[in-house]
């Protein structure tokens, strides 16, 4: 047995020992092979929960319900609201943390209706080298991390997923909109729409793996560097300059390293990881 299917039977095995099972589910690739794999292993014992709010987007949405159809798994919706939460909105350092302990005490009480034994998320391996504060969040209400457990890499997720015929397989890392705003400014509805707007447009040109930063008066393109040259010809950056000038924006800018998920992290100094 090679050291993928390894980690893949440690995963059925833990998952079975479950009497039954909400995945915190947000349409990536984690979430989506978590909650597939709890399924196949649990069945109808196995219930996927997406929360929705302003920062997650109708793309997002769209993606977790392609999903959810091609697995055939038990999943609903319930609704967040970390905006109500001044930490929350304030954007700081530890802006994760409110969001996800909002989502898990609604899971926690959904699994306490529901007579559901336990809450569980999508953290792999990869996870653990990068500043993700909603992690303590997770521990605080003892929400099970199976992937993680199992040892798996998001390499490892993808390439199953890639198997079983997941429609996610190799979607590019997506995160919720408030991470495409600079720490420090306020998170809002109506910033979080200007984002989500900003990126539909990016995507529109053709584009597949991008992030939309928020600086106030600046936005900061980052596009995947195998996709650079094309969003650096001129006139790529004429329709750049249309489109976030109308949303608003006064300076329009392509950073020029690329994409980098986390990129928002480079602000932050002195952080107890």
């Amino acid at each position: 047995m090679g050291e993928l299917e390894t980690k893949q039977q440690r995963l059925q095995e833990q998952l079975g020992k479950l009497p039954s099972l909400i995945v915190a589910y947000s349409g990536g690739v984690d979430s989506a092979y978590l909650a597939y794999a709890a399924h196949q292993v649990l069945g109808d014992r196995m219930l996927a929960v997406t929360a929705l709010s302003s920062s997650y987007s109708a793309r997002d949405r769209e993606e977790a319900e392609k999903c959810v159809a091609h697995g055939h798994f038990r999943h609903e919706f319930i609704v967040t609201d970390e905006l109500a939460n001044p930490s929350y909105r304030a954007n700081n350092a530890d802006r994760c943390y409110y969001c996800k302990d909002e989502l898990f005490v609604k899971l926690d009480e959904l699994a306490g209706t529901l007579g559901i034994a336990a809450v569980a998320y999508g953290i792999n391996k990869d996870d653990l080298g990068d500043w993700r504060p909603g992690q303590q969040a997770a521990r605080e209400h003892k929400v099970l991390t199976p992937l993680l457990d199992a040892g798996m890499t998001k390499a490892d997720i993808r390439e199953l997923s890639r198997q079983v015929e997941l429609p996610v397989w190799d979607r590019p890392a997506s995160a919720c909109l408030s991470s495409r705003i600079a720490y420090g400014i306020e998170v809002t509805p109506e910033r979080l729409a200007i984002v989500e707007k900003g990126e539909e447009a990016v995507r529109s040109l053709g584009f597949r793996q991008f992030r939309v930063r928020y600086h106030e008066e600046l936005v900061r393109i980052e596009i995947s560097l195998d996709e650079l040259p094309r969003a650096l010809d001129p006139s790529m950056t004429r329709q750049f300059v249309d489109i976030f000038k109308a949303l608003g924006f006064k300076f329009v800018t392509l950073d020029l390293e690329g994409f980098r998920s986390g990129s928002m992290n480079a602000l932050l100094v002195n952080i107890q990881k």
